[in-house]
């Protein structure tokens, strides 16, 4: 079977043909082709799903909404001539496909579930499924009640506790229940290059959740792939770009800041993310607080002072971007005082450590022997096992200051280092 130019796998099929439950579920790796399975099903399901009730689509975001789910059923490499009768506007409340209107309602907190109330849906389309509120879907199922309404959804694996493979997941034998777990392995259009380095970068963890599709727990170091004879250096090579600093801001606890260098490519064409500087202020260890306008002298001081030693151009560093602590909002507005162009850091904590995590996997990051803070934090940045049991993922926020630092530096500019990284080819 294949549509547009891709040709399905026999999971992919065999999930397609078998999804004619009340809730279907696909779940597994990253890339592992559960969403394109899934979206074609919700394609096949539009074109004659019963009439009146509104069918409706979930995400988190109206980004991710965006980026998930139309961008893939509007490309005619995926979905073939039908992309053409796809239509959508990015944050618009509504959308149409094959003829029938589709509201978009996104899912960030508890809040939302009060957009589904009054509402009588004939199916629903949910992207990532854990990550939308519980009371949300419990109010999605309810609502749902027009005779032969169906539910799509995916997810990636969460934690063995999280409601979702809980409640329904687990006794999908005792509901009208069928789901599909994938691997990376599942999907065979990928370019095998690509698979075997996708499984070198991700490790623990992610390795098991995104590679394997398994549903583990969070336990132990968050880092455990970090190597101190591999990952610090003495000794800072010459920098292509100054991306980022990064900043962690604090009062009672430490304030953190850290330099983030993109290297000239190395004799093999390899660029690598460095931790080149940090600047760090423990008011507790110093007994003196410092007010923002301080910070903010400090900050400049430190940047204008680079010694010699870090590799020519260092001295008097203005990096693209300076990335701060989005809760410090004081702080921020007294760097736009002193002429500096600060912006708020993405604190998505679990995307940021999985950025950091395969950064430091694909021994793409290094970090100079100077940055104390950060190196004494990172061998001892654990998850959090109470909430772990719970079905949250969550570190433990115990000496991470440095290491927020670095992922607000490094997370947030990922658009911009991401193909940087990719080997320089026939370099000499």
């Amino acid at each position: 079977m294949s549509l547009g130019l891709v040709r399905l796998s026999p999971k992919q099929e065999q999930s397609i043909a078998e999804s004619t439950a009340r809730i279907n579920i696909w779940t597994g790796a990253v890339r592992s082709g559960k969403t394109i399975a899934s979206l074609l099903r919700w394609l096949m399901y539009v074109s004659r799903a019963p009439r009146g009730g509104s069918l409706v689509i979930v995400g988190k975001t109206s980004d991710t909404i965006s980026r998930n789910v139309f961008e893939p059923l509007m490309d005619p490499a995926l979905t073939g001539p039908v992309a053409r009768r796809v239509f959508y506007n990015r944050g618009a409340p509504t959308a149409n496909i094959l003829g029938r209107r589709i509201e978009i309602i996104s899912a960030n907190d508890v809040r939302a579930e009060s957009r589904l109330r009054g509402m009588t849906c004939a199916g629903a389309y949910v992207d990532e499924a854990t990550l939308i509120p519980e009371a949300f879907w419990d109010q999605l199922l309810a609502r749902c009640s027009v005779p032969g309404s169906k539910i799509f959804c995916t997810t990636n694996p969460d934690a063995p506790n999280h409601w979702l493979r809980k409640r329904f997941l687990l006794r999908s034998h005792e509901l009208d229940l069928r789901w599909w777990q994938f691997q990376l392995d599942d999907n065979h259009s990928l370019d095998p290059v690509y698979v075997t380095n996708l499984k070198a970068e991700y490790t623990g963890l992610w390795y098991r959740r995104y590679v394997l599709g398994e549903w583990c727990m969070a336990e132990g170091a968050i880092y455990d792939m970090w190597d101190p004879d591999r990952h610090i250096v003495d000794h800072i090579p010459l920098m292509e770009r100054w991306l980022s600093v990064g900043v962690d801001y604090g009062t009672v606890n430490p304030f953190a800041a850290l330099l983030i260098g993109v290297s000239t490519p190395d004799k093999v064409g390899q660029r690598r993310l460095y931790l080149a500087s940090e600047l760090r202020w423990d008011s507790r260890v110093e007994r003196q607080q410092l007010t923002d306008a301080e910070y903010s002298s400090r900050l400049q001081e430190w940047l204008d002072g680079m010694p010699d030693s870090y590799g020519p151009g260092t001295r008097g560093v203005r990096p693209e971007w300076l990335i701060v602590d989005p809760s410090a909002a004081s702080f921020i507005t007294q760097l736009h005082r002193d002429g500096l162009l600060p912006m708020m850091g993405d604190n998505s904590v679990l995307d940021g450590i999985r950025t950091v995590s395969n950064l430091i996997a694909a021994d793409h990051l290094r970090v100079h022997r100077s940055c104390a803070g950060f190196l004494g934090e990172v061998g001892s940045y654990s998850w959090d096992e109470k909430k772990a049991e719970r079905g949250d993922d969550a570190p433990i926020k115990l000496d991470d200051h440095s290491l927020d630092a670095a992922r607000y530096g490094l997370h947030t500019t990922q658009a911009a280092w991401a193909q940087l990284l990719e080997p320089v080819p026939n370099y000499k």
